[in-house]
């Protein structure tokens, strides 16, 4: 990841997943900021961007959640190709997959080709997910304790706010030192790899894990674009193919730097008009 150093707010490609729309966890104002702040010609929404599951124990639907899906809509209207691929929590969804609704389309998973020729497969992920395929009902209660988390998170940087102190997750911090969720994490790269492999494609674009992340698995490019509940990550494709993960808590307050309408060097502008 960097911070990013950009000389343009305009990508060819941008991917983001794990929004969790209809969540109080949901950084969903930061969200709409960062759609505000780029142009793409194509936009991947990787599942997870609405809460389900959420959803149908309690509503929670403030306008912001609201701004987000009309800020999606209109960049559908004014030309930016949009796929939303579904994941687990906003699996409903699923239902209408071959459908374009509000130029949106919606697809089960897609192959995407790089500028630079690399084909990449693109998929929410939730189907590597031992839990999820096998034992639905320790999801929910694995869901469960990750919505205590965050409400205990949230306790926990308030008062590091007081000390001045900058925000710190203890989720990520608990996946990265405990020994089960390492060791899930590494099944996960590994299976989606090996699928991806299968399929004859260099790598895989991925959410599910809320861990973005860009490495090599043996000979398979992995990339997973993050969430929007913690880690406020996107993948983005540079209009020379090169792919990066942007880290919004790092970059947004220099994105008004990022140069109103420039390009990147050696590039096109889009011919269509993203907003």
């Amino acid at each position: 990841m960097n911070d990013l150093s950009y000389t343009a707010k305009v990508f060819k490609t941008v991917w983001v997943s794990d929004v969790h729309l209809g969540t109080k966890g949901s950084r969903a104002k930061e969200f709409l900021e960062f759609l505000k702040t780029i142009e793409c010609e194509k936009i991947f929404l990787v599942g997870d961007i609405v809460d389900g599951w959420q959803l149908s124990k309690r509503w929670y639907w403030p306008q912001t959640h609201n701004d987000v899906v009309q800020k999606i809509l209109e960049k559908a209207k004014r030309g930016t190709e949009i796929i939303f691929i579904p994941g687990n929590h906003d699996e409903v969804a699923r239902d209408f997959i071959g459908l374009t609704m509000g130029g949106i389309k919606v697809k089960d998973d897609d192959i995407h080709f790089t500028a630079d020729g690399k084909k990449f497969w693109v998929v929410h992920g939730d189907l590597f997910d031992n839990v999820i395929q096998h034992a639905r009902w320790l999801a929910y209660i694995g869901d469960w304790a990750y919505v205590f988390l965050l409400k205990t998170n949230a306790v926990f940087n308030a008062i590091r706010r007081l000390f001045k102190l900058p925000y710190w997750s203890l989720s990520q911090y608990l996946k990265s030192k405990v020994k089960l969720a390492v060791s899930f994490m590494s099944a996960f790269e590994k299976s989606i790899a090996t699928e991806t492999r299968r399929r004859g494609c260099d790598g895989v674009i991925c959410g599910h894990i809320h861990k973005a992340e860009m490495k090599m698995v043996e000979d398979i490019m992995y990339a997973n674009d993050g969430d929007w509940v913690e880690s406020m990550t996107a993948l983005v494709e540079n209009f020379d193919g090169k792919l990066e993960i942007i880290e919004w808590s790092k970059t947004k307050d220099t994105s008004s730097q990022w140069g109103c309408g420039l390009y990147p060097a050696n590039s096109e502008a889009p011919k269509k008009n993203g907003t």
